[in-house]
């Protein structure tokens, strides 16, 4: 049997565990899904020791960037991103690292695209902004940070932002985890009256399916998507590579 796994922090809403476990069943493969839930990034020497039939990894929140050097190569998206999401373990046991969170959210994003569509505003620095910020770069599509404190690659803060502010980026995603449950009525504190009917508001967060966030935006007439065809469209890009 292969054993396959999502390296994350308080991951029991995972869907990958019930998504892939699900796949294996019904494609008839000899290959079983868990959670590794840890603290920290060092327990990955432990689990990867204490399950040597292990043929790959996915990578969530808080670890995309810590797990990097632990990693002995990394594919050259995933390095030029600088975070992973996913691991493949190699033929002579080393580990690479992947991003296909960058796939996931292109393919998502694309249609929704119209040609007034040319700036974004992004609710968060971290980890899983990266590869948003890879993707919003191919596709030409100018782009700023909010976070909650001042830093150098912000150019707001939370308390800066205005309607105005608001109005001049049409696309607006919520990289935080703000909203994921059990937290699901809490949302980025953005002055919503900014939003129209000409925004995109998308949510990385796949539960609950309607975040907050989402409501707020439907309520002043956005186009909204959630993060669930990013997350199925990174997994099978993850499956892909783990059967090369």
């Amino acid at each position: 049997m292969h054993r396959f796994g999502l390296i994350g922090k308080n991951i029991s809403y995972s869907f990958s565990k019930t998504y892939f476990n699900t796949k294996f069943r019904t494609e008839g493969f000899d290959a079983e899904y868990q959670n590794f839930d840890i603290k920290a990034i060092s327990e990955l020497k432990n689990i990867i020791n204490s399950n040597p039939d292990l043929k790959g990894l996915n990578v969530t929140i808080p670890y995309k960037e810590t797990i990097i050097p632990y990693l002995d190569e990394i594919h050259q998206t995933a390095k030029k991103i600088g975070a992973v999401n996913t691991i493949k373990f190699t033929k002579n046991n080393k580990l690479k690292g992947y991003n296909t969170d960058c796939y996931g959210f292109e393919k998502s994003l694309k249609p929704l695209l119209e040609h007034h569509h040319k700036s974004a505003l992004i609710l968060g620095t971290g980890g899983a902004s990266k590869a948003i910020v890879y993707v919003l770069k191919k596709l030409n599509i100018d782009f700023d940070f909010v976070s909650r404190t001042i830093k150098p690659n912000a150019q707001y803060t939370y308390t800066d932002l205005s309607v105005d502010i608001i109005k001049s980026y049409p696309i607006i995603i919520n990289c935080t985890p703000l909203g994921t449950f059990p937290n699901v009525n809490q949302c980025p504190d953005i002055p919503y009256e900014g939003v129209n009917k000409n925004h995109i508001l998308y949510d990385l967060t796949y539960n609950p399916e309607e975040t907050k966030f989402l409501y707020m935006g439907k309520k002043h007439q956005a186009t909204i998507k959630n993060g669930f065809e990013m997350l199925k469209l990174q997994a099978e890009k993850a499956w892909e590579i783990w059967n090369k």
